[in-house]
């Protein structure tokens, strides 16, 4: 069974840093762009970042710019997110996606981890 597996996530106070990672199993996503998407409770699945499958392009949401940053482990197969400077709003399960391009509409992706939660306490 293909699967993306997310972890990194954890209870951080606010101004904290995490690191999400995320992992296929099953199957390689090394020529896949792969994108990182957030869910609140009561709130839409919103977009975060994205980086192509090669790493020159990235995207991040603009609310979210500055503070981090997306990147893929030398194997290109293992994406990373960033994140600084952390607030109580940042706080939900992020989930990390793979698709054939970079985009921000989640419709684009084709596979999804089961997510990983990031609780920001204030």
């Amino acid at each position: 069974q293909v699967q993306l597996v997310e972890s990194g996530g954890g209870l951080v106070q606010a101004g904290g840093s995490l690191r999400l990672s995320c992992a296929p199993s099953g199957r390689t996503f090394s020529s896949y762009a792969m994108g990182w998407f957030r869910q609140a409770p009561g709130k839409e699945r919103e977009f975060v970042a994205a980086i192509s499958w090669a790493g020159g392009e990235t995207r991040y949401a603009d609310s979210l710019k500055g503070r981090l940053t997306i990147s893929r482990g030398n194997a290109k197969n293992t994406v990373y997110l960033q994140m600084n400077s952390l607030k109580p709003e940042d706080t939900a399960v992020y989930y990390c996606a793979a698709g054939p391009v970079p985009r921000t509409d989640p419709l684009r992706y084709d596979y999804w981890g089961q997510g990983t939660q990031v609780t920001v306490s204030s």
